[in-house]
């Protein structure tokens, strides 16, 4: 014999259960005891307290939240007040330790590419046959170099050797041995 579901049991209890459901109902002892617990559960969640928020606790929740935000407020300054005195006590002591140190690497840069340009000299680029290619190459390294040295005479007339001096003088280095690995490379490579 087949039993009512669930659904058939809710639907007499809501009073829109089949036909089939309620003469089945009428004859099942077992399906009968069953709507009678659909009923009883139903009573005893009816019969618990309803649960409600309390109408004043906005306050307190607001107050939490007030708190909350200047504590993380408190905290961030905190932090940021940390990290710019670390910034001004780098930025005071980085030029009495660092300024040696700029100063030797933007000889030794000078040195390098005075050297660089004395081998330039004596290959003697402008005596020679060069491809349309290596002519453009070495003409827009020669075009980066002079933009390199307008910024470093710049840089000499306020009289500032910072980090941005020995970052050019390295870039003319680095520009000047290229220039070099086009023009003296080619000229070993033909047999000058």
């Amino acid at each position: 014999m087949m039993h009512c579901t669930m659904d058939d049991l809710l639907a007499l209890q809501a009073g829109e259960a089949s036909v089939w459901a309620r003469r089945h109902l009428e004859e099942c002892s077992t399906c009968r005891a069953e709507l009678d617990l659909v009923y009883q559960r139903a009573a005893q969640l009816k019969a618990l307290p309803s649960l409600r928020p309390a109408r004043d606790r906005w306050p307190v929740v607001r107050e939490a939240l007030q708190a909350e935000r200047q504590r993380r407020r408190k905290r961030w300054t905190g932090f940021g007040l940390a990290a710019a005195a670390a910034l001004v006590g780098v930025m005071l002591i980085r030029p009495i330790l660092g300024g040696q140190a700029m100063a030797k690497e933007i000889a030794s840069a000078k040195r390098q590419s005075a050297q660089l340009e004395s081998t330039l000299q004596s290959y003697a680029p402008d005596g020679r046959v060069v491809s349309g290619e290596e002519a453009e190459v070495a003409a827009r390294l020669e075009d980066q170099i002079a933009q390199v040295d307008v910024q470093l005479t710049d840089l000499d007339v306020k009289a500032t050797p910072g980090p941005r001096v020995v970052v050019l003088w390295r870039q003319r280095v680095n520009l000047m041995q290229q220039l070099v690995q086009v023009r003296v490379g080619r000229a070993k490579y033909v047999g000058l």
